[in-house]
């Protein structure tokens, strides 16, 4: 028994003490210039809450009697990206993401919105971006919203930006179509 106790002992000094020969390999290099690249995207983006084929839906919403609650409903969202405002024009790719009703009036819209824009056909098949900010639908249809982009993949790797969005078409159900025009930094 002492044996065993004396043997047990040693593994675990040894485990204890012995060097760490599994950690990750790392080596830091001096970059080289890179050349930024600046690309602007110009498309349309439907958001459909209402009826059988809705592209955003509520997903959790707050225990309240507002009906239907609107202020603190989370949206998950897969909307389409067209090249014009027509449902039916050219699919170009989807945006999929979540937004947070933030607005206690129920006759406007604000909301926390984070989404990654991937394109799935053309030049930029593979690549997305990615926008994480506020949007106020307090002012009137036509007034052009700012929102940053923070990141992206593919052709668009570490991006930064803006979209500048105009709402082409909204209703009471909450279905909007939206017209977005990107403007890319990246690498």
């Amino acid at each position: 028994m002492e044996n065993q106790m004396t043997l047990a002992w040693a593994i675990i000094f040894f485990l204890a003490v012995a060097p760490v020969h599994g950690q990750y390999y790392s080596r830091t290099v001096k970059a080289g210039p890179r050349v930024e690249k600046i690309t602007r995207l110009h498309f349309f983006f439907h958001d459909i809450r209402s009826g059988k084929n809705a592209t955003a839906i509520p997903i959790a919403s707050p225990n309240t009697t507002q009906d239907p609650p609107t202020y603190g409903t989370l949206y998950a969202m897969d909307d389409p990206l067209t090249m014009e405002s027509e449902p039916t024009s050219t699919l170009i790719g989807n945006s999929q993401g979540l937004y947070l009703d933030l607005s206690r009036e129920r006759t406007q819209f604000t909301a926390i919105i984070y989404a990654d824009f991937a394109f799935t056909t053309g030049r930029f098949n593979g690549s997305s971006f990615s926008l994480f900010s506020r949007f106020s639908a307090a002012d009137a249809p036509s007034t052009i919203r700012e929102m940053a982009i923070v990141g992206g993949r593919g052709a668009f790797r570490m991006a930064t930006g803006f979209a500048l969005l105009r709402v082409t078409w909204s209703n009471t159900m909450g279905d909007a179509i939206v017209e977005f025009n990107v403007t890319l930094y990246h690498y």
